[in-house]
């Protein structure tokens, strides 16, 4: 069936006309010509497009399903950087003060305990764990699950390019999710074509057997 077809094979990237490929998304192909789709190899009965097509759209609802629930994540995550970038300039002020820094760590769910935090030039960022709030003095990041001990300009450093490359993704990700949308259109519309024909071919089959 040539109603789809791969847009990208190997990571995401732009064409020479300077469009963007959407990684791993099969691009469906509008059927303009039913009666020359159906004579494809592959398409001997209507019922056997509709299926292949309806499998399809179950490929483009369980993408979309995966790349919303990225969607959500990146959104719950950049709203963390940024505090937690707020809270290494404060301490990048303080680090040369002689008094403590108050403030507030996770105990356990909904309680918190108030800490003094001495002048320092040190953070440790927490990667990859969604345990600790963005009030404390490290960073959520993802795909790990370790502490690691950094300078607060490192630190920031680090902060600020994941916040960068995280906006990004989810730029990527909003653009993923449009472009899955048109496939959805572009899928519904060539089922419908092909239901159609089928039954005008059926009506057609009907009526000659009927001056027969």
């Amino acid at each position: 069936m040539a109603a789809a077809k791969d847009s990208c094979g190997k990571g995401e990237m732009a064409t020479g006309n300077g469009r963007r490929l959407h990684l791993g998304i099969p691009e469906a192909v509008f059927v303009e010509d039913v009666d020359s789709f159906m004579k494809q190899p592959g398409n001997e009965t209507a019922d056997t497009v509709l299926k292949k097509l309806d499998e399809q759209y179950q490929k483009y609802k369980f993408m979309e399903l995966n790349l919303a629930q990225k969607k959500r994540r990146l959104k719950g995550q950049i709203p963390e950087i940024k505090q937690t970038l707020e809270i290494l300039k404060y301490m990048q002020k303080k680090k040369e003060s002689t008094n403590s820094m108050e403030t507030r760590f996770l105990l356990a769910d909904n309680l918190y305990c108030k800490a003094s935090v001495p002048p320092t030039d040190k953070v440790c960022l927490w990667l990859g764990s969604s345990d600790y709030p963005a009030t404390c003095p490290w960073i959520l990041l993802p795909q790990a699950n370790v502490m690691l001990e950094y300078d607060i300009d490192e630190a920031q450093a680090l902060l600020e390019k994941n916040l960068s490359t995280a906006t990004k993704n989810l730029d990527s990700l909003e653009e993923d999710l449009d472009f899955l949308r048109d496939q959805f259109t572009t899928t519904e519309v060539n089922m419908a074509r092909v239901y159609n024909w089928d039954v005008k071919r059926r009506n057609k089959d009907d009526s000659t057997k009927n001056k027969a």
